[in-house]
């Protein structure tokens, strides 16, 4: 059923308009409740399709080969592969004359899609509002291109776009009335990562307060975990990792109770992350957590920079339970597995492996590390996470008296939060003489 409202490019709103709530239709969709005769007539009128073609066992199989091709698209997406994605988007689009229009608009936000995936965000920000002022695209449609739009607005640090863009979205959705839907629960959470990225924490979190209530009404897991899991994550920006741990576990929870391998195997890393980020750790509840990720992105679509960073988290479990000789292995297989992939976990395996070393007090071979670290993280931008990591690294350079190398790790912390040196001198005051 989901399938189908998908292709057609509805939001759950739409579909139901007054023959029923938006939350028994999300319960239908995740199996949570069987369908009376009349829901089901009601819905194959809204869907325009027969009541068979509900019933069928896989109606999400379409054997149009511009669907397949869309579909492995989004698959490669997903798994990391943008130029594959290409390959198949660029398929389907020179058969789209013949396709419906949910089909065409699925394509061409596909097409943004795979331009940001390989790294050209200013021509995907150009499809998406191209898209977005167009007159055709669906409520479905608008709330994934709004998405989109608020996160590479973000993502490239023009916050105040990323925030207008996110919050016109949320008020036409809420005019039309189609605000209350798993999607448009996504879009509010995504605006709340521009607020708290602007420096607006209270109001971030506010907004995720409320991406949660309005989420727990619509009875979906998938959008309750969204919410829960950005909640998590900025109680853990604002250093509150007390506060962010039990957030991320009812996330967690809650996509338990679906099908969505990888976002499941990337809770479990987050939380495992998190809970060796407590005082004292809670390594072996960590450990656990991070070992069934690894086992479920074996048959997910993980990408290797997934894979990376949760090898690293075992890696650090082990070094935080003394096992050294484990953790080395371990951060081997993050080199072999990111491949380039994953730049800051790299080098955050180099600075940890450097720390074993001095566990063991081998002071030179730490320091090799450190520089080999120093080295990798020269080549990421900056962003917060780069900044947290350069500070720890001053530090360590430090115990191993580098300190010309500190200093510049320092000062690369404090640019990489966009800090800069005044170039000029301070205007001084002069009192006034008659």
């Amino acid at each position: 059923m989901r399938s189908i409202r998908v292709s057609r490019g509805l939001t759950q709103g739409e579909v139901v308009g007054d023959t029923m709530s938006v939350a028994y239709l999300s319960r239908l969709e995740t199996g949570a409740r069987r369908p009376t005769v009349k829901a089901l007539t009601a819905l194959a009128m809204r869907l325009d399709v027969t009541i068979d073609s509900l019933l069928e066992v896989d109606p999400g199989q379409d054997p149009d080969e511009v669907r397949l091709a869309l579909d492995y698209a989004e698959l490669a997406l997903e798994s990391g592969e943008p130029d594959e994605a290409a390959q198949h988007i660029d398929t389907a689009l020179n058969r789209l004359d013949a396709a419906g229009a949910g089909v065409r608009e699925r394509a061409k936000i596909l097409h943004a899609r795979s331009l940001e995936a390989s790294g050209r965000e200013d021509d995907a920000i150009i499809e998406f509002e191209a898209l977005l002022e167009g007159e055709s695209l669906s409520g479905l449609g608008r709330i994934k291109v709004g998405i989109a739009l608020s996160r590479i607005y973000r993502e490239t640090g023009d916050l105040g776009r990323a925030i207008t863009c996110g919050e016109d979205v949320l008020s036409q959705l809420s005019a039309a009335g189609l605000d209350a839907s798993d999607e448009a629960v996504q879009l509010s959470v995504t605006v709340a990562a521009a607020y708290f990225e602007r420096g607006d924490t209270s109001h971030a979190v506010r907004l995720c307060s409320k991406a949660i209530a309005q989420a727990e009404t619509l009875d979906s897991s998938r959008a309750r975990a969204s919410a829960y899991w950005n909640a998590s994550v900025m109680q853990a920006n604002r250093g509150d990792i007390a506060a962010a741990v039990p957030l991320a576990e009812r996330a967690l929870a809650l996509l338990s109770e679906g099908q969505d391998a990888r976002n499941l195997a990337r809770l479990r890393t987050e939380v495992g992350r998190l809970q060796l980020e407590l005082d004292p750790p809670a390594v072996d509840e960590a450990r656990e957590n991070l070992t069934r990720a690894v086992s479920e992105m074996e048959w997910s679509s993980a990408s290797p920079t997934d894979r990376a960073w949760t090898l690293l988290g075992l890696a650090r479990a082990a070094y935080l339970s003394g096992e050294l000789v484990q953790a080395r292995e371990l951060i081997s297989e993050v080199e072999v597995t990111s491949s380039g992939h994953a730049p800051l976990a790299e080098a955050e395996a180099l600075t940890l492996a450097g720390r074993t070393c001095a566990a063991e007090n081998r002071m030179d071979e730490a320091a090799d590390f450190y520089q080999q670290a120093v080295l990798r993280l020269s080549a990421i931008g900056a962003d917060k996470a780069a900044a947290q990591l350069w500070f720890d690294l001053a530090a360590l350079l430090e115990s191993v008296d580098l300190d010309e190398a500190a200093r510049d790790a320092y000062r690369r912390a404090a640019a990489s939060t966009g800090l800069r040196a005044r170039t000029t001198a301070p205007a001084v005051a002069h009192e006034l003489t008659s």
